[in-house]
């Protein structure tokens, strides 16, 4: 400032310097007529002067200042809160909030994170550009970020009770569907068979889906797949059946792991399948990974070859994914040499740059942090919670009249099939929304609508984590069993039960009194417990 507008303020100290000296002059020296009107002139026009340049002065102090109040402007719009830089969009994120706090969470693969995964998530760590691994990076600046992906790899491997020297980890998948196709990237030529569990039986999209009419997964599309099935009597799955399709079809690849199965799985079983057909071994547990950290579900790793797993469900972290693999000796050959596991650079190499680009490295460090929880006491606290509220859910709605898929239930779900009770999985799912209980609809074995199941998928992950007990699942209970027989009621209308869709309009229009009851009896319900 000071240096900009020096010639300016010289100049006006100079004419304050006259005219003080004329000042003077008129009060010390006697002066005729003429002599002091002619020294009036001479002040005026230097106090017309004086008042000019300080025009200019204030102006330029404008000019100055300006950019500075515009760049002190801007950084206060990017500091602020997203409550007053876009209202719009926060008062959508609030109704979310207060969906899921009136709301009784039953999607089995969802769950509620802790303040520190999301404290992770909306860190700085998002502003990073990470491509590659530790210690070799395509950018510069990454020695913390570094330190970050390191420390949760190390994390992963402690939470799931593994020695480094025999399994390495991936912590970089965006979530559970690109791990698995990143393993099949690496491990998989183009053509090569697979085989996992059907879909219409509990399996996942990505573990090779497809119809008569279309190949709908990219695992179907790029490979050839062929699924395993249930025995739809006992609603277990049929190793023996899986042992002959296999010595017929001779996968590379056998996926062990499902989306809707509520026993344990026997990857021994799986694992003897595979070596019979020299197979690879790839367990998805992506819906009991909290579990088994909190070993409260069968050891995968024992058997496997490849282990993937998302990080959002039972392991309550952020929205991502995991892919554990062997390492180290794999056999001694013939000749008494060591054989060593390939997979780790193969892996490596398929998440980057084979699928992915650069890491979200604010959800590696939220993995990280959620994997810090999952190895504590609290949480295996919590992971038996699950199972036993699970338990409850399932004995309740069998005591009511209702089939179980395999009658029970070992984990954090159930799979309700409603074929017998004259409605079905689309209906009830619609009609429990209504009433703030959320669960989805969901094939069981011997579907022949995919997109009108005949079941509903329950879990209680989400719930455990609001610290429901036994006593509420038994609640949870009695509102499901309402909601089915709401959802009868309607459908016996005769422009509801054509079809979903007239169904649903006549739930929206009829301002039902049972919905509207049984909702503000389950909203009153979930708001009596916290949100983590």
């Amino acid at each position: 400032m000071e240096t900009v507008c020096s010639p300016l303020l010289k100049q006006y100290r100079n004419i304050l310097t006259e005219l003080n000296n004329l000042n003077e002059k008129l009060v010390i020296v006697s002066l005729s007529d003429d002599a002091k009107k002619q020294m009036d002139e001479q002040v005026k026009v230097l106090t017309d002067a004086a008042k000019t340049i300080e025009g200019a002065i204030e102006k330029a102090k404008q000019l100055i200042s300006e950019p500075a109040a515009m760049s002190s402007a801007n950084a206060c719009d990017w500091s602020l809160p997203l409550e007053e830089s876009d209202p719009e969009l926060y008062a959508i994120i609030k109704k979310e909030k207060e969906r899921q706090m009136k709301c009784l969470e039953m999607i089995a693969s969802e769950n509620f994170c802790s303040q520190a995964v999301r404290d992770c998530l909306g860190s700085c760590m998002t502003n990073k550009y990470s491509e590659g691994y530790p210690g070799a990076r395509y950018y510069g600046g990454n020695q913390f970020i570094d330190e970050n992906e390191l420390l949760c790899q190390k994390r992963a491997l402690e939470a799931f009770h593994l020695d480094p020297e025999k399994w390495g980890v991936n912590v970089q998948p965006l979530s559970g569907s690109p791990a698995n196709i990143a393993v099949y990237l690496a491990l998989l030529k183009p053509h090569d068979r697979l085989m996992g569990l059907d879909l219409s039986h509990g399996g996942h999209l990505t573990h090779g889906y497809m119809t008569k009419a279309k190949r709908v997964s990219s695992s179907s599309v790029f490979w050839e797949s062929m699924p395993y099935r249930l025995d739809e009597k006992s609603g277990l799955i049929d190793y023996q059946k899986l042992a002959e399709n296999a010595a017929l079809f001779l996968p590379k690849l056998i996926v062990a792991g499902f989306s809707a199965y509520s026993r344990t799985v026997d990857f021994k079983a799986i694992r003897k399948v595979c070596d019979s057909v020299g197979a690879i071994m790839m367990t998805d547990m992506a819906h009991v990974g909290g579990l088994v950290a909190a070993q409260e579900y069968a050891d995968p790793f024992e058997c496997s070859d490849i282990v993937t797993t998302t990080t959002h469900k039972t392991l309550r972290g952020p929205r991502a994914g995991l892919i554990f693999y062997r390492k180290g000796v794999k056999c001694v050959d013939k000749d008494g040499k060591e054989v060593m596991y390939d997979y780790e650079s193969k892996i490596n190499w398929a998440v980057f740059p084979g699928l992915q680009g650069g890491p979200h490295q604010n959800a590696i460090a939220a993995v990280s942090t959620a994997l810090k929880e999952a190895n504590s006491d609290m949480f295996k606290n919590y992971a038996k919670q699950v199972r036993k509220n699970c338990q409850v859910l399932a004995d309740g709605l069998i005591s009511k009249g209702y089939d179980i898929v395999s009658g029970g239930t070992d984990n954090h779900l159930v799979l309700l099939d409603l074929r017998k009770t004259g409605i079905d999985g689309a209906r009830v799912d619609f009609v429990l929304e209504q009433c703030n209980i959320t669960l989805n609809k969901n094939s069981v074995p011997g579907d022949l609508k995919p997109f009108v199941p005949g079941g509903v998928r329950i879990g209680t992950a989400a719930l455990t984590s609001r610290g429901l007990k036994e006593k509420d699942f038994e609640k949870i209970v009695d509102f499901i069993d309402e909601g089915v027989k709401i959802a009868k009621e309607i459908n016996k209308l005769p422009e509801a039960s054509t079809t979903v869709k007239k169904f649903k309009e006549v739930c929206l229009n009829s301002n039902n009194k049972r919905i509207a009851d049984l909702k503000e009896k389950v909203e009153a319900f979930a708001l009596s417990f916290p949100m983590p």
